[in-house]
């Protein structure tokens, strides 16, 4: 926006610096400079040039000048620098590598680039750019493709060979089909042949698979920059530094050259000493150790290039060569911490001053009501978004836009105001949401592997041993072999897989098979029927009460509700909004609400209860909120003070952490409602606390709380609104979720700026702890250190504060006292200790944004959702934060435990809390799920079956009608099924035939084959013979007809006992067939339908056996 540069016309100076800039070589120093200014010299000074690159200390500082450059060029990339200590145990470094990717593919493609990096990301060597380029793979449509050749040539550009492609990295071959996921796109591509022939290149959707558009030509990129690293010569190949990736007359902006100096004199130092220390062990090779460039070598490169130094004062040169010096007078615009009347008089001095004002609003709505403000205080403010529109002194413009920092140019009378500066904390961006695919959201309880436990709804539990292709009659089909005891096997066409499910038992103990034809099954599943019915009929009684009486219904938001909203200091991402909007309807009808929330850690759940408890205290009810941990409810009272520290709201605390006359006081004013919020621990479910008028209970946390707990908390809530937050819910109460008897909203978005949490999964190394720890303190954070045994917890700290002497090192268990506990916390939380030594009580909700690396001891020994909840409590920042899982050395791990890190390795994006939780479900079970005489039926029947029986009784005890299910099996002589050439990964055809087995009508069996079109290409006689199949399959059970059989040109078509036919439909049917038909009447009653095969026709006993199925459907009753 013009608007923007307009001071530069008359910055004295300003012409000469660019002129200057045309033929630079060395630095020109700028003093003077402030933080956002900074950004806005850099946009004033990049016209002319063919590429930018801004380089900044450290990682912070490149962020907050590449949020504040998009101002001005939204089209500026970030080039994360890479971790070269820990780069081998690094997991989810793809993310970094996909962004610099981005930076390389830019530079490559020859646009003008704005490019932001950190010191550290000038100075690791790279491969040379034309390197890359030889390794980029371009397909146009129509060209010739060799498969083989080119799987050979992704695999060594780092891209992963997998059975489907899901996430960036990855390719797959099926076929003459190959998917492949570029790191530099959003999307990947599929890319089809005819045979050598390119016939088709689309993008698709990783979520369901389908193709989304065609495309004529791609370029693929390297997946690493590390091409080549197994060769022996790799670091001697390794010659350029990112500056050199930019053209000769890149202009490149230095932000406080002193520091980055600092830094780089820092980094190499660090990079030295861990290389030392690794030489002595063998653990790396001699040539690694010049990695990363030198100090000196930076400066003579930076020397010989084009540059422009930014810095507040004038620093020492050092070693730079400074070739001009200009100065620019800037002041920062002081804060008006939501003081709008001082905001509305400095306008007014500045407008009388002849200034031009300009006002940034992240939000377009923002933007125009902040207009809207100034006018009617009468200032002429107006919002606009004219590119091409200039100010005259005097003006107000507000427009779109954010920077961190207002700036004032006094001799040119400009000032910029940012939203920051007038509502106090930095507002935050809204996120642009990717287009959401309907994928399901929950997916199969698992993937089944030969080996596992499956539980046959009519034969009980096997183990499924894969899939054989067997032919009778010289017709093939494929039949999945599940074993029994006894060593008798079960074979069991592939089209009726919807009655297998796997067994997910409570534990990992081996259960126990049953023998083939026995009635041992049948028993249990009655047993188990009977029981599910009971805890079903609890279960909806109380759910129906709840639902039956009348709850408090609140009034609709109050003028104090909205403007409490508005203060929260952040933008609600699109699911918050959602579950705040979906709260607050529940609160407002007369239904007693019961929601839970499940929520990553750190995506606002608890503004979510703040909200709802700020309604609840407005209609004069208490509000009682449940956390486990004394920490934690001193955390929450913190924040809930800070809230609402501006209205005349009292909120007390119950926990170890008061002394009994605090304790005595506060359970005498809650019974005379004088205090609005409590908040505490187990403590608030004692006997002596008593409310005058509760309104809503919120449990934070829900996973931490027992049986036992729930019981009492159960007696609170029989007509109290109930708000549970979980970033992992038990597998009980996603379940009663999913099967629809409580509500749930699922926050998924993260806010902005959160970076993924890097996680390495490792053998227990002391260099390695070292190394994290003293990274951590280097940038100026502190650390956890789990260690989950009280005994010799002590015994490990000191080994920690020996290993790093510069640390203060403490720790904390929960056998302490609460004040020495206390002490410790407070000392920790004001930066006083740099490493915590803790058992798992910081797993829950400690929230303490400098701590920034965690490092868990044996990590094999905790649950899923445990490490994926400890995990959490770092990261809470725009930093970078590092988790480390490390185990014994060469212990060997059991299988439970394996599962469990590579589940956390796999999960290393943002809002896999649910993801997490489904795959705890299937890892340890589920558990406990409705109390303990439960615990034995769930075993009995395994977990799918459990969940099926459940959701069928809980249906049948609301009232709604469920039919008595019977099986369809249709068995005609043809060749149905999926040939290895067509889909040769077991899995994917696993899935495939379950989707199949599951199809229930024409549409379903249309939209089946065009995704196999569109996944697999062309599919073969057999595969649609398979689809056609499962259509009639589909209507026949509309029918009520348990099976179809041929048996040489006589189809048998047997009725379900209950059959709900009209009686005059079968005399109707046999005159419409005559001779062709006969009916016998037995406790089951089948048709005998004759049909003449031809020559001419294949598939004519499908057709006939279709047109008979239709016929009978029309004499089913409705």
């Amino acid at each position: 926006m013009k608007a923007l540069m307009q001071p530069f016309r008359e910055v004295a100076g300003f012409d000469d610096l660019k002129r200057q800039l045309l033929k630079n070589r060395g630095v020109i120093q700028v003093t003077g400079c402030l933080e956002s200014q900074k950004a806005h010299l850099t946009a004033a000074l990049m016209p002319g040039a063919s590429a930018v690159l801004a380089v900044a200390e450290n990682e912070l500082k490149a962020k907050e000048l590449y949020e504040d450059l998009k101002l001005y060029d939204r089209e500026v990339l970030y080039y994360p620098a890479r971790d070269l200590i820990f780069y081998q145990a690094d997991i989810s470094g793809n993310l970094l590598t996909r962004q610099r990717m981005r930076v390389i593919q830019a530079i490559l493609e020859q646009k003008k680039v704005t490019v932001v990096t950190s010191t550290g990301g000038c100075m690791d060597y790279l491969l040379p750019l034309r390197v890359l380029k030889s390794h980029i793979v371009t397909l146009k449509n129509d060209s010739e493709l060799d498969l083989e050749e080119l799987s050979r040539k992704l695999s060594s550009m780092g891209y992963e060979r997998c059975g489907q492609v899901e996430a960036a990295g990855q390719f797959a071959v099926r076929g003459g089909i190959l998917d492949v996921f570029s790191l530099t796109e959003e999307t990947p591509w599929r890319i089809e042949l005819w045979g050598d022939e390119i016939d088709s290149i689309r993008s698709f959707d990783p979520e369901s698979q389908r193709s989304i558009e065609n495309l004529e030509s791609i370029s693929i990129y390297p997946a690493t920059e590390e091409i080549g690293r197994e060769k022996k010569d790799f670091f001697r190949r390794l010659t350029d530094t990112l500056p050199d990736y930019f053209p000769e007359d890149v202009r490149i902006f230095l932000d406080e050259p002193g520091r980055i100096l600092e830094s780089a004199s820092a980094q190499a130092g660090e990079y030295r000493e861990c290389m030392a220390h690794r030489l002595e062990k063998g653990q790396a090779m001699p040539e690694e150790c010049e990695r990363l460039q030198s100090p000196e070598q930076l400066v003579y490169n930076l020397n010989r290039r084009n540059c422009v130094g930014l810095s507040l004062m004038e620093g020492r040169k050092g070693e730079f060569e400074i070739t001009g010096q200009y100065a620019v007078t800037v002041k920062s615009v002081s804060p008006y911490n939501n003081q709008f009347p001082m905001l509305v008089k400095d306008l007014q001095h500045w407008k009388k001053a002849g200034y031009r004002m300009i006002l940034l609003s992240a939000s377009r709505t923002r933007a125009a009501r902040l207009a809207g403000d100034l006018q009617e205080e009468g200032l002429g403010a107006f919002y606009s978004e004219d590119e091409e529109r200039l100010l005259n002194p005097g003006e107000i413009l507000v427009m779109y836009g954010n920077a961190r920092r207002g700036f004032e140019y006094p001799m040119q009378k400009f000032v910029l105001i940012t939203e920051s500066d007038i509502f106090g904390k930095e507002q935050k961006k809204k996120k642009r949401k990717k287009p959401q695919y309907s994928g399901e959201k929950i997916h199969s309880f698992a993937e089944l592997s030969v080996g596992d436990y499956v539980v046959h709804e009519n034969h009980g539990l096997g183990i499924y041993r894969g899939i054989e292709k067997v032919e009778v009659d010289h017709v093939v089909k494929d039949y999945m072999k599940i074993e029994y005891a006894g060593g008798s096997s079960l074979y069991i066409q592939a089209t009726q897989l919807d009655v297998l499910q796997k067994y997910a038992g409570s534990d990992a103990r081996k259960p126990k098979l049953n023998k083939l034809g026995s009635q041992e099954w049948n028993k249990t599943r009655s047993r188990v029927r009977g029981a599910v019915a009971n805890i079903a009929r609890e279960l909806v009684e109380l759910y129906a009460a709840r639902q039956q009486e009348q709850g408090y219904q609140y009034g609709p938001d109050t003028v104090w509700q909205r403007e409490f909203e508005e203060m929260f200091p952040f933008e609600e991402t699109e699911d918050q909004t959602a579950a705040i909007e979906a709260t607050k309807a529940d609160m407002e009808s007369t239904r007693i609400m019961d929601r839970l929330i499940c929520g990553d850690v750190g995506y606002g759940k608890t503004e979510i209860a703040i909200r709802a408890a700020f309604k609840a205290v407005q209609e004069n009810k208490q509000v009682v909120i449940l956390v486990p941990t004394t920490i934690l409810a001193q955390q929450h009272y913190n924040t809930f003070v800070q809230r609402m520290k501006d209205f005349p709201v009292r909120i007390d605390l119950l926990c170890r952490f008061r002394t009994a006359a605090q304790q005595k006081k506060t359970l005498e004013d809650l019974r005379k409602g004088m205090v609005d919020i409590l908040i505490g621990t187990h403590r608030v479910l004692s006997g002596d606390v008593v409310f005058k008028d509760l309104g809503l209970l919120v449990i934070d946390e829900e996973q931490r709380f027992g049986v036992a707990h729930k019981e009492k908390i159960k007696q609170l809530k029989k007509n109290v609104d109930v708000l549970t937050l979980t970033a992992t819910p038990i597998p009980r109460t996603l379940h009663m979720s999913l099967v629809g008897i409580r509500d749930m909203s699922v926050l998924e978005e993260p806010p902005l700026d959160r970076v993924p949490i890097q996680t390495y999964v490792m053998e227990y190394d002391e260099e390695m702890v070292r190394e994290a720890i003293s990274r951590e303190l280097a940038r100026g954070g502190q650390v956890f250190y789990v260690y989950n045994r009280v005994n010799n917890i002590v015994d490990i700290t000191n080994r920690i504060a020996a290993l790093v002497p510069e640390a203060s090192v403490a720790f904390a268990h929960g056998q302490m006292k609460e004040r020495e506990l206390e002490q410790i916390m407070y000392s920790f939380i004001n930066g006083e200790i740099d490493v915590l030594v803790s058992t798992t009580i910081i797993e829950t909700g400690m929230d303490i944004s400098n701590v920034n690396t965690m490092i868990i001891h044996d990590a094999d020994q905790m649950g899923l959702s445990q490490l994926y909840q400890l995990r959490g409590r770092v990261g809470r920042t725009n930093r970078t934060a590092y988790a480390f899982l490390m185990y014994r050395r060469n212990k060997m791990l059991k299988e439970v435990a394996e599962k469990r890190l590579h589940a956390i390795r796999e999960f290393t994006e943002l809002g896999s809390g649910v993801k997490i939780a489904m795959r705890d479900l299937e890892i340890r079970g589920a558990g406990n799920l409705l109390g303990a005489e439960q615990h034995g039926h769930m075993e009995a029947v395994g977990y799918d079956l459990y969940c099926k029986m459940l959701s069928e009784a809980v249906k049948e005890a609301r009232g709604l009608k469920t039919e008595e299910d019977f099986e369809t099996a249709v068995d005609l002589c043809l060749d149905a099924y999926i040939p290895p050439a067509y889909i040769p990964n077991e899995s994917q055809k696993l899935d495939i035939y379950k989707r199949i087995a599951g199809i229930e009508n024409g549409e379903e069996a249309e939209d089946m084959l065009e995704e196999l079109l569109d996944r697999f290409g062309e599919p073969p006689r057999s595969v649609q013979n398979l689809l056609a199949v499962a259509e009639l399959k589909a209507l026949a059970h509309r029918a009520y007809i348990t099976e179809i059989k041929q048996t040489g040109e006589v189809i048998r078509i047997t009725l379900y006992e209950k059959a709900r036919l009209e009686a005059e439909g079968i005399p109707a049917l046999l005159g419409q067939y005559g001779n062709d038909l006969n009916f016998k009447l037995e406790n089951s009653p089948y048709f005998l339908l004759k049909f003449r095969p031809s020559k001419a026709r294949k598939n004519s006993v499908l057709d006939r056996a279709r047109g008979f199925a239709e016929a009978l459907c029309r004499y089913v009753q409705e």
